[in-house]
């Protein structure tokens, strides 16, 4: 078996790339059915996800409150980066964080060998064992705060916009899977790594105001350390006209580079795993 868990051979990368849709759509499928035997998660999921966004819009009230703009961004603007940050939220939730927390679980209790020894590709069988469906309530949530932030403003949303929109938030989805691949690999080395959720919810509601207002060493941390600029903020500047090509392209150039270091450093650290055996 090769470090990173997949079959040796010249196997097709198209059949490859099926059996990964494959086995994440099964993985999808046996998650639903598990999550939906505790449907009192989604009343708890729903009651959060009220009370974060009544706390979000209460504070955005508060600021605008006492000022016109906020870093050249109106409130109807910022509106739309809150509804960006839930939705980005709501999809880390329903199956990033997961499926990183459990892969940190299993090497610390060794389990992780029950993925090693399956013919498919360690990694991505890692990152899709886990799906909770009920934080979908924010991927709602935050679709809804982002229309109505849409309707508000006066900046026409062209097709450009849209579909700079779209791939700059597929970066985002990416940059935060390999930010937290790349945490759950340190796992190999440092065990109790439990405070990584907590301390990435609190850096996370940073992306709840532009990258702009915050000092450069800060805004350089969460752009490229903690990518939550790419993530929140620049999706947010494509829906509302403020994008330049030169951000989205290296946005892209930095989730290359950064999806392949993850690679690398995954099978870097998969081999130090020891297992249970050990």
């Amino acid at each position: 078996m090769s470090p990173g868990g997949s079959r040796s051979g010249a196997t097709p990368r198209w059949e490859v790339d099926l059996n990964a849709f494959r086995v994440s759509w099964l993985f999808f499928k046996l998650g639903v059915l598990n999550e939906l035997q505790y449907r009192v998660n989604f009343f708890v999921a729903l009651l959060q996800s009220a009370l974060a966004l009544a706390v979000g819009l209460a504070v955005l009230a508060l600021v605008y409150s006492q000022t016109d703009e906020l870093n050249g961004w109106t409130q109807s603007e910022l509106l739309c980066l809150l509804g960006v940050q839930i939705l980005m939220g709501g999809l880390i939730k329903t199956s990033i964080q997961p499926n990183m927390t459990r892969l940190i679980e299993d090497v610390r209790e060794g389990k992780l060998d029950f993925a090693l020894t399956k013919p498919e590709d360690a990694q991505v069988l890692v990152s899709v064992r886990e799906v909770r469906i009920w934080q979908v309530i924010d991927v709602a949530s935050g679709l809804i705060v982002l229309g109505v932030g849409l309707s508000r403003i006066t900046t026409e949303v062209g097709l450009a916009d849209t579909a700079a929109f779209g791939v700059a938030l597929l970066l985002g989805v990416v940059l935060i899977y390999c930010f937290w691949l790349v945490i759950a690999t340190v796992a190999f080395w440092v065990v109790n790594m439990w405070h990584a959720v907590e301390l990435f919810d609190g850096v996370f509601q940073t992306g709840r105001w532009p990258i702009g207002i915050y000092p450069g060493w800060l805004r350089y941390s969460v752009t490229f350390l903690v990518p939550i600029a790419f993530a929140v903020t620049v999706p947010a500047e494509a829906l509302t006209s403020r994008l330049d090509w030169e951000t989205l392209a290296l946005a892209i150039g930095f989730a290359v580079v950064f999806f392949t270091f993850t690679r690398w450093f995954w099978r870097f650290g998969l081999s130090r795993y020891s297992g249970a055996s050990a």
